[in-house]
């Protein structure tokens, strides 16, 4: 929020960190949801549907919370849960929170948590589940700008706060990445001008 207001204040916008902290509070969910409606509607259709779950410890005032993360086969996080356990009643409320929103995918990559196929006995896709060595990758590596950003904030210190971090971050993080290391670069500055224009949109919105 300090980067930010340095970059306003470059440009002649003098206003307080705090200003932005508000601006992130009042509208950052907004966008979130956005974006995540757009992306339910366009990948619901998709014949590749595979979510790829796994779960993150983070420390919250010296006590283990678990951040729970569902992402799907293009490394785009879904959904992102926060909850004291690691059991199967908090597996299945997230399970049932993410499909309440995305619908039901054709294939669960989970790691070996016992957790997880609990949940989805009850939910009735125990058939789905695929957990072998390797699959799993997607998701842990889709932790790595939750912790750069935990680093930077210094950790949270409300699961509250966290909760709204988490779910605004990577909706907003999802809309902006595109792999520059990877696409060409004409690819990439074409998905970089439609990902700045649908965010103008919303904006306007």
């Amino acid at each position: 929020m300090r980067n930010v207001e340095d970059l306003l204040q470059e440009r002649g916008i003098d206003i307080c960190h705090e200003t932005v902290r508000h601006w992130v509070d009042r509208f950052g969910t907004f966008f979130a949801h956005k974006i995540r409606k757009h992306r339910s509607e366009r990948m619901r259709q998709s014949p590749q549907w595979q979510w790829h779950m796994d779960e993150v410890f983070v420390k919250i005032r010296g006590q283990t919370h678990y951040l729970w993360r569902a992402v799907d086969h293009e490394s785009e996080v879904l959904e992102s849960f926060v909850m004291k356990t690691r059991d199967k009643a908090s597996a299945l409320k997230f399970m049932r929170k993410a499909m309440k929103r995305y619908g039901n995918p054709q294939i669960v990559v989970t790691d070996r948590c016992r957790s997880y196929r609990a949940a989805m006995k009850v939910i009735g896709n125990a058939g789905r589940q695929e957990c072998r060595w390797h699959l799993s990758n997607r998701a842990e590596n889709s932790h790595l700008p939750f912790r750069r950003r935990e680093r930077a904030m210094s950790r949270f210190r409300r699961m509250r706060s966290l909760q709204k971090f988490a779910s605004v971050h990577s909706s907003v993080y999802n809309h902006f990445n595109h792999q520059r290391n990877v696409e060409s670069r004409p690819r990439f500055k074409s998905l970089r001008d439609a990902a700045l224009r649908e965010w103008r949109e919303l904006l306007v919105a």
